[in-house]
């Protein structure tokens, strides 16, 4: 990507300050993420999955068998199924999958365990839809993608079946704003700023510990989950709590691929029509979790 378009991109996708309303932040990021239409064969229902609404998201004439389970980001609270159905279908079309996009509970009207509880809650709907957790892969960006970590950490803790892969793509997995790109990075970051992430933290964990490895997954007993890719900006305030998960999976024995994309925005693979890095970075994704669907 030359300096040219990065400039633009980042001009493009620049947020507005975290003084302004939460509402109009909300409708804000809900323009953007639905900039870039859905493909025409691609079908989006709604429906409810261990009842947490969800939108399924399918090609049209595709008969997956495998699914993967998908958390959208917005710092736990903003975002939605449907708004960030272009990426979700962007990542199932190139996994060869269907996608079922979780409508979690955000903050702060409804803070942490929430969001836990329906990802958790969703993937046993799956379970209990019948397909087996071999052909269940978990993905999300950004908090999402902290918040699939946590999901996976949670499973553990109640004996369910770990997913056959997760995909975690810029991930905030340190609600503590510990890691020291937070301040190295934050020059040349054009979304997240440390001072709207503590705003956010608080908003989600609520009387909550920023510490309790289920709101910062980056802190948690990593034992026994199954391979993880994390995919990250060089840019990113958020670049740490990537490199540290990386580090603390491959310690606890996890299969773990980390990619760190030079000169690229947070969760770039949104803008996969328009980047030739968030293209290619979606394909290895896709190629992941297709690679450990059954294996």
């Amino acid at each position: 990507m030359s300096k040219e378009q990065r400039d633009a991109l980042d001009q493009m996708i620049r947020q507005p300050s975290q003084a302004s309303d939460l509402a109009e932040q909300r409708v804000g990021f809900d323009r953007l993420m639905r900039s870039t239409p859905l493909a025409d064969d691609v079908k989006t229902t709604h429906s409810t999955l261990g009842g947490v609404p969800v939108v399924n998201v399918d090609l049209i004439g595709v008969d997956a068998e495998d699914v993967i389970l998908y958390l959208h980001g917005g710092a736990y609270v903003m975002g939605s199924a449907e708004s960030f159905a272009g990426l979700a279908s962007g990542l199932g079309r190139r996994a060869g999958s269907r996608v079922v996009n979780v409508d979690y509970r955000l903050a702060p009207e409804n803070p942490y365990p929430a969001a836990v509880e329906d990802a958790v809650a969703a993937y046993r709907g799956l379970l209990d839809s019948g397909v087996p957790a071999s052909r269940i892969g978990i993905a999300g960006d950004s908090a999402g993608g902290g918040l699939a970590l946590a999901t996976l950490v949670k499973l553990k803790s109640e004996g369910l079946p770990q997913p056959s892969s997760a995909v975690l793509l810029s991930p905030w997995t340190d609600l503590t704003l510990s890691g020291a790109s937070m301040t190295s990075k934050a020059a040349a970051e054009p979304v997240l700023s440390q001072e709207g992430l503590r705003g956010r933290a608080a908003d989600y964990v609520g009387a909550g510990d920023t510490t309790d490895p289920l709101v910062s997954p980056v802190f948690a007993d990593l034992t026994g989950l199954p391979p993880l890719l994390i995919q990250v900006g060089s840019n990113e305030i958020l670049l740490d709590d990537a490199t540290r998960l990386a580090t603390a999976a491959a310690a606890a024995d996890v299969a773990v691929t980390l990619e760190v994309t030079p000169e690229v925005p947070h969760v770039f693979q949104i803008f996969a029509a328009i980047l030739e890095e968030g293209d290619a970075a979606l394909t290895r994704a896709g190629a992941f979790l297709r690679a450990h669907f059954d294996a």
